[in-house]
This record gives structure tokens, C-alpha cells and sequence, in this order.
């Protein structure tokens, strides 16, 4: 039985990609951070919470996570936990450096010293590349815009080097948006697809957003944690882009939404200028071209499903719940449910 383990194990693709490798057999680990309550919402929608063995550990606490490395000596590992809101890295920049680059570092070198035949697989991120004029593949400059973009850069050459310097099993797969049911409420995809349902059903009336422009590539998350184990699985390491090839804008994604339900977005939108960022790409939009020619991965969810997903998904949680019945709520809703 392989032995995985996983950062980040609590969120969207954490716990998508534990189920993913839990029905391939494999025996996963997970790392938890140390808070008084357990955001494990995720996992047990899944029904996979018995099934992750959980390890209480913060990602830059060096000392523990080599513990932890070397007594596993998992054959893969998963590095997805980071402070991964770009809004949040402008209001706290320090504290993303730290968890999302000194955390990438910390692990390579406990693979280095204690577990050399691991694989290591780097989350990285559309984010890397900035504002782009075309499509980007792994050979597109980055030029990030945030502090999480740049932290993300510095993880993508720290994993580079590590796989150059001591031929370590090392690489980056650099997924563009990719978004599910499971996506958290501080995302802008699920923000929506929460708040269309919640309208939809009487619970509230306007959604408050920023800017409405911004054009993202936007796939389905359980298909690009597929990926993820594909590249592990090869017999050497690279590095890949994850994408869908087409972008669509906030607006289109908020008028699909709201055209799930038969509502016109424009009675409920509100534009708020404090969400605007002080700098945001204009246009994400990925090349997976080698992801294709190598791994025989290609996205299969298009832009609308995918939204449907999303909203029918939100619709069904709110519905049960006013029907009395047990949801598994995401925070802030935990309290409700």
C-alpha cells in the first residue's frame, strides 16, 4: 500500500485528492494545524474522515514536520497547505512569505536529509505569471503581482533547485483556478455560487463583489487533482501547467450563476470598491498542451457545468438545511448547522 502524505489536507483539493487516492489504495496522511477547532467539513462530506490518518503540525515548524517526514517516509508528498487568498497576502505579506516559501524549504530539506525517495509534488499557481497578453505554458516568464504570486515563485525555484542540486524526485504543477462544491467561501467562484443559492431561496438579497472584470481560467478541481498524481507518477520529474485554454470573466461567471436559478444578476450585484485589489492580472489563461502530450490529461468539465455544479450544490445544502435537516456547513455557516 503506497503511504501519502498531504499539507493542506482540510481544503478543497487536499481533500479531493485524499479521496482520489484513498479509492486507488493508497494509505493517506494528512497534516492539520494546531487551532482549537478542526475545519474538516471537507472530509466528512466526502466521508473520508475515518479514512485520513490526521497529524497535528505547522507547516514551518521545522522541527516537527522532519519528524513526521522521517518517520513516514511517505512515498509521495503533497505540499498544497499556503495562505493561499491573494487579498489577504497585500494585508499580511510577512506571514504568507513564511507559510507558503519557508514551509516549501523545510520540506525539502526533511526530504533531503531523511526520506530521499520521496516524491515531492509543489502546489504552484496561475498567480506566478501575472498579467498576460496570450496563453501560458511552462516556459511563459513569471511576473507576479502579489505577495502570494511571489512567494509561489520562490517555492517554484526552491523545488527547481532541489531537484537539480540533489536529484531529488522534486517538481510544480502550476494549476490555474480551479474550482469545485468544495471550494471555500473566501473564493470569489463559491462566494457567488453560495450567495445565488441563499437568494434564490429567500435567505438574502444582494451579493457584494469587486471587480467584475478580471478574466480567469477556470476548471473543475477534482480533474486537476487527477493531474496531480499523474505527474508523480512518471518516471521523471517536470514541471506542468494545469489549465482549461479559455478564460472567462467574474461577470460571466456571475450571469451563468445567476441564470441557473432564472434570476437577473443585475437586481442583486452590488459593487463594492473596498474587494478591489491593489493589482490583479487582468487575463489568466493556461496552455496544457505538454500536460496533454505527456500525462494524457485534458480538462472534461466545461465553464457552464461547472458553475451549475457549483450552484446545485449550494442550492441542495440550503435546502436541507431549511428542511431541518443535518448539513455539513463550511465556516461561517459551521454554527448553523
Amino acid at each position: 500500500m503506497p503511504v501519502a502524505l498531504i499539507t493542506g489536507v482540510t481544503g478543497q483539493d487536499g481533500a479531493l485528492l485524499s479521496k482520489f487516492l484513498i479509492d486507488k489504495g493508497y494509505e493517506v496522511h494528512g497534516i492539520i494545524r494546531r487551532t482549537s477547532t478542526m475545519n474538516i467539513w471537507r472530509l466528512v462530506s466526502l466521508d473520508i474522515v475515518d479514512k485520513v490518518k490526521l497529524h497535528t503540525c505547522d507547516i514551518t515548524d521545522s522541527t516537527c514536520m522532519s519528524n513526521i517526514i522521517k518517520e513516514l517516509k511517505p512515498d509521495e508528498l503533497y505540499h498544497l497547505a499556503a495562505q493561499s487568498h491573494v487579498g489577504a497576502s497585500f494585508e499580511n505579506p510577512t506571514s504568507t512569505l513564511s507559510a507558503n516559501t519557508m514551509s516549501t524549504a523545510i520540506m525539502l530539506e526533511s526530504i533531503r536529509k531523511h526520506s530521499p525517495g520521496t516524491k515531492f509534488y509543489f502546489a504552484g499557481t496561475s498567480e506566478m505569471f501575472g498579467s498576460l497578453s496570450g496563453k501560458a505554458n511552462e516556459s511563459t516568464p513569471f511576473r507576479p503581482e502579489s505577495p502570494y504570486a511571489v512567494s509561489k515563485v520562490s517555492s517554484y525555484y526552491l523545488t527547481k533547485v532541489y531537484r537539480e542540486a540533489y536529484r531529488i524526485f522534486a517538481l510544480s504543477g502550476i494549476l490555474f483556478n480551479h474550482e469545485s462544491e468544495y471550494r471555500g467561501l473566501d473564493f470569489v467562484t463559491r462566494k457567488i455560487s453560495n450567495a445565488v443559492a441563499r437568494i434564490k431561496l429567500g435567505l438574502q438579497d444582494q451579493l457584494r463583489l469587486g471587480n467584475l472584470s478580471s478574466r480567469r481560467d477556470w476548471g473543475y478541481a477534482p480533474e486537476y487533482v487527477e493531474a496531480m498524481w499523474l505527474m508523480l507518477q512518471k518516471d521523471k520529474p517536470d514541471d506542468y501547467v494545469i489549465a482549461t485554454g479559455v478564460s472567462y470573466s467574474v461577470q460571466d461567471f456571475v450571469t451563468e450563476a445567476f441564470n441557473v436559478v432564472n434570476l437577473d444578476y443585475r437586481e442583486h450585484v452590488v459593487i463594492d470598491k473596498s474587494l478591489y485589489r491593489p493589482l490583479d492580472p487582468s487575463n489568466l489563461v493556461g496552455d496544457y498542451t505538454k500536460a496533454k502530450r505527456v500525462l494524457g490529461w485534458e480538462p472534461r468539465t466545461d465553464f457552464r457545468k461547472l458553475v451549475k455544479i457549483m450552484v446545485n450544490a449550494d442550492l441542495e445544502r440550503w435546502k436541507k438545511f431549511m428542511d431541518g435537516e443535518n448539513v455539513v456547513f463550511d465556516a461561517p455557516y459551521s454554527a448553523e448547522s
